[in-house]
C-alpha cells in the first residue's frame, strides 16, 4: 500500500486545524527551512495563563480550562518541536505538579467550566481520584520531551508521575482496560532509560496481550480496538519485543490502508461533535504519517 502524501496534505489544508497543519509544515514539507516558531505559536492557541493547555486541543474536551487530557498533547507537539528553545514543557510540568494529587497521580479529568459537546467521560471523572490511564499517558510524552529537555527530566512532577505510575502498574492484578495496558506499555517503553525496573513490569504486562495483538475497547463503539502499534509505534523501542515482527507488519499494511480517498485517515473511537471528530482525524492523518515514516513505510 503506497501512502500519498500529497493527498494528505490536500486533506490536511481543507479540513485540519491549524495546529495539526503546522505540524505537518513542520514534519513533512521540505521545500523550505524547518521553522518551528509557527508549531508553537499555534499550540499557544490553546494554552491559558495557569501554563496548561485546553480549548480543544484534546478534541473530545472542548472546554477552555486546563486539563490533563490536553497536556498530553501539548507534550505531542513539543516532542516535534524538541530541538526548539522554549519554556513552555518545563511550564507544563509545573502546571501539572500543582494539579497533582497526593498520591503522585494526576485526576482523569478537572471540573469542566463548558460540558457541552464534551464526551461523557471527561464530563463524568472524579477529580479527587488519581487516574493510571491518564498519568501514564501524560507521563510517557514528557518522558520522549525530556530526551531533549534536562529540565523536564529533572522535574519534580515527572518524579512523582513516574513512581506513582511504577508503583500502580506492578499493583495491576487483573486484566486492565485496552487504554489502560496501552498507556501503561507506553510509559514503560519511554521511561526504561531512567527506570531500568520498567522492563521487567513491561514484561509483566505481556501476558494481557492476546496473540494476534488485538485488545477490544469495552464500551467503545462496535470496530473499536486497540492494535500493535497503539502499544509500541516506534521501532527498536522496548515495547516491540511484545510483538512478532509478522504483527507489525501486518498492522502498518493496516494503517497505510486507512488512508481514506479525501488524504485524510479516519478514526473508530465515538464522535462526540462535529468539530472534535473533524478535529481528530487532522491528529489521526499525523500521527499515522509520524507512525509510517519511523517505520520506513513512508
Amino acid at each position: 500500500m503506497t501512502v500519498d502524501l500529497a493527498r494528505a496534505a490536500t486533506f490536511l489544508a481543507g479540513h485540519a486545524r491549524v495546529l495539526d497543519r503546522r505540524r505537518f509544515g513542520l514534519l513533512f514539507v521540505q521545500d523550505h527551512p524547518a521553522d518551528p516558531a509557527p508549531v508553537l505559536a499555534a499550540l499557544d492557541g490553546y494554552r491559558n495563563p495557569d501554563g496548561g493547555y485546553g480549548w480543544g486541543l484534546e478534541a473530545d474536551l472542548r472546554s477552555p480550562e486546563s486539563q490533563p487530557g490536553a497536556a498530553l498533547h501539548a507534550f505531542e507537539v513539543l516532542e516535534d518541536v524538541a530541538l526548539a528553545t522554549t519554556p513552555r514543557a518545563v511550564e507544563l510540568c509545573d502546571w501539572l505538579g500543582s494539579i497533582t494529587l497526593p498520591d503522585g497521580g494526576l485526576p482523569f479529568a478537572l471540573p469542566l467550566t463548558y460540558p457541552d459537546a464534551s464526551a461523557p467521560w471527561w464530563q463524568n471523572a472524579d477529580p479527587t481520584a488519581s487516574a493510571l490511564q491518564i498519568t501514564s499517558v501524560t507521563a510517557a510524552a514528557a518522558w520522549r520531551v525530556a530526551a531533549h529537555a534536562p529540565r523536564v527530566a529533572a522535574h519534580p512532577w515527572l518524579a512523582r508521575a513516574t513512581r506513582y505510575c511504577l508503583d500502580a502498574i506492578a499493583a495491576l492484578d487483573e486484566q486492565p482496560p485496552a487504554y489502560v495496558l496501552a498507556f501503561a506499555i507506553r510509559f514503560l517503553d519511554a521511561a526504561h532509560s531512567a527506570h531500568p525496573e520498567a522492563l521487567d513490569l513491561l514484561g509483566g504486562l505481556a501476558k494481557h496481550l492476546p496473540p494476534d495483538g488485538i485488545v477490544p475497547v469495552a464500551g467503545g463503539t462496535a470496530d473499536e480496538a486497540l492494535r500493535p502499534l497503539d502499544f509500541a509505534p516506534h521501532p527498536g523501542r522496548p515495547a516491540r519485543d511484545l510483538f512478532t515482527p509478522a504483527l507489525i507488519s501486518a498492522d502498518l499494511d493496516r494503517l497505510a490502508a486507512l488512508q481514506q480517498e479525501d488524504g485524510g485517515w479516519i478514526v473508530d473511537y465515538a464522535r462526540i461533535s462535529p468539530s472534535g471528530a473533524l478535529d481528530w482525524r487532522g491528529h489521526a492523518t499525523v500521527a499515522a504519517l509520524q507512525t509510517l515514516r519511523a517505520n520506513d513505510r513512508l
